[in-house]
């Protein structure tokens, strides 16, 4: 018998982003998408007296601003987040984190302690996490096609 010298990842601590950003719900839009695109980030935690009601993405401003056409210097925060609909903590295990998602059918898992926001899980993190997994049972002989999928994954077909 061969013996694993391994140790898999098995619960979300092992695979969330630790450096998450936030933003006080009465700031704009526009701090909001400078903060994002100075960051590289696709997202931000919306906070109010240093606690986490909700969730700011890009697809929130393609929908509730530029499709509507509003004043990106006037949206406040709090007018377009989508509010946290479940959380984990760190030692949840990966499926149950999945199952949280798809159930809610969400992107973006945060990732509280103690009542304390401490990380996040995206799709993204979850395909990385597949990856590894992958290659590490030797399932997966081509990696540069697996990273080129994941590169890809938010891009629109048309």
């Amino acid at each position: 018998m061969v013996e694993k010298l391994f140790m898999a990842a098995t619960v979300v601590r092992d695979i969330m982003t630790k450096n998450i950003v936030m933003v006080d719900h009465d700031k704009t839009a526009l701090e909001a998408a400078k903060i994002m695109t100075e960051k590289g980030i696709s997202s931000l935690f919306v906070v109010k007296d240093n606690h986490p009601i909700g969730i700011v993405t890009e697809r929130d401003f393609i929908k509730k601003i530029c499709a509507r056409e509003l004043p990106i210097a006037q949206v406040k925060m709090s007018d377009i987040m989508s509010k946290i609909l479940t959380t984990a903590d760190p030692d949840t295990p990966i499926e149950v984190a999945i199952q949280r998602m798809v159930n809610h059918k969400i992107r973006r898992l945060p990732i509280m302690e103690s009542g304390k926001l401490v990380g996040i899980i995206t799709v993204t993190d979850l395909a990385k996490h597949l990856r590894t997994t992958l290659l590490l049972e030797g399932a997966l002989s081509d990696s540069n096609s697996f990273d080129n999928m994941i590169a890809t994954m938010d891009r629109d077909k048309y």
